[in-house]
């Protein structure tokens, strides 16, 4: 019997449930993916993007979704790996009915997935998904736009690699190249310019972007940073690469243009395939796996269901570097990739919890 792709993708990625949804009056259309719960409900940001196909939507969702748990179990938290596509164009079909009956989608789940904002979604949408459920983080007035928080992230990440690379965590004197600059691109920039607790500056700063209004921000706020043209980010020759933009672009193509000593950006599944990271490891090239370094807007709104406090989350942030220099330890160890390693650090966590209790079910 040929397998439906929800079934295929659910065995490859080892999905514990899949559920699509549609209302036909507001236009919503999307999917939701669970993809591990032993640590805790699942938890991941709802993405709303115009994708070609519904199957690509489906693989998008799958890999997003068991990402977020690899996130969660490496940055300690309770949590389970979730996400949620949703299938349109962001200009015309954000309204308050459709967020609010994506609240109650996500309301119908019992507290099995919990949400948040993402790609072309925001805390004002989100404020309309609490209007139907309390499954929701990111709110105003609580932990807010996560973007600051994962870039805070990508920074202490950037150090751990630079003193593994270098024997230096300091940002001063090194060069650097974003990709993205819209939302956590922005702000990882605004920090190596100096903007830090360690008032340390980088040497030089080249960024890309598609989005025209985010250019001509970056160039009227921060002219010292140099724009290049997409297709020229991956061949500059500097310290650190940051993709901050969609995944996938580390692949066959763009690993023999790279002339950086450090890969690490705030991008979900930067490696087209697992098999890139030991294409990496050959090259010289140390990869901070994304999944750890963009772990900063997850640990803040997880703060959220604790009572928040930007202190503690803060704190919790910047505990990444000492996380990565942990997982950059155990491949240099066993001699394996470190996009290996980050994974074997976080399905050891979520074995060892598992052995203690079933699958979280809200009682």
């Amino acid at each position: 019997m040929k397998k439906l792709k929800t079934f295929q993708f659910m065995e490859e990625f080892d999905h514990e449930q899949v559920v699509y949804f549609y209302d036909k009056n507001t236009g919503l259309k999307g999917i939701t993916a669970i993809h591990n719960t032993d640590l805790g409900p699942a938890l991941g940001g709802t993405r709303l993007w115009n994708y070609k196909t519904e199957e690509e939507a489906l693989l998008d969702v799958v890999r997003l979704s068991r990402g977020m748990t690899y996130k969660a179990a490496v940055a300690g938290l309770n949590l389970g790996g979730g996400k949620t596509v949703l299938i349109g164009d962001p200009k015309r079909v954000k309204s308050e009915a459709y967020f609010r009956e994506l609240g109650r989608f996500v309301q119908s789940l019992n507290g099995r997935y919990i949400t948040a904002e993402d790609v072309n979604t925001s805390t004002s949408d989100m404020g309309f998904v609490a209007m139907e459920t309390d499954h929701v983080v990111g709110l105003h007035g609580k932990s807010g736009n996560p973007s600051p928080f994962t870039a805070l992230g990508a920074l202490y990440s950037i150090r751990a690699a630079l003193k593994v690379q270098f024997g230096d965590p300091t940002i001063e004197g090194k060069t650097f190249s974003v990709q993205g600059a819209g939302q956590t691109g922005y702000y990882l920039i605004k920090y190596l310019l100096g903007d830090n607790e360690h008032g340390d500056k980088a040497k030089k700063i080249y960024f890309t972007e598609i989005n025209e209004t985010y250019i001509e921000r970056m160039k009227k706020e921060h002219p010292e940073v140099e724009f290049v043209k997409p297709e020229d980010i991956y061949g500059l020759d500097v310290d650190v690469f940051s993709p901050c933009a969609l995944g996938g672009v580390i692949n066959d193509e763009t690993i023999p243009q790279l002339k950086c000593s450090i890969v690490a950006g705030t991008s979900n599944n930067v490696l087209k395939g697992e098999e890139h990271g030991a294409q990496l490891k050959e090259k010289g090239i140390l990869y901070a796996p994304d999944f750890v370094v963009n772990g900063g807007g997850l640990i803040n709104v997880y703060h959220e269901l604790k009572g928040y406090n930007k202190d503690a989350a803060t704190a919790d942030v910047k505990a990444i570097y000492d996380r990565l220099l942990q997982i950059f330890e155990i491949a240099k160890v066993q001699d394996i990739p470190v996009n290996i390693a980050a994974m074997q650090f976080a399905e050891e966590r979520i074995k060892s919890i598992k052995n203690m209790k079933p699958s979280y079910v809200k009682r």
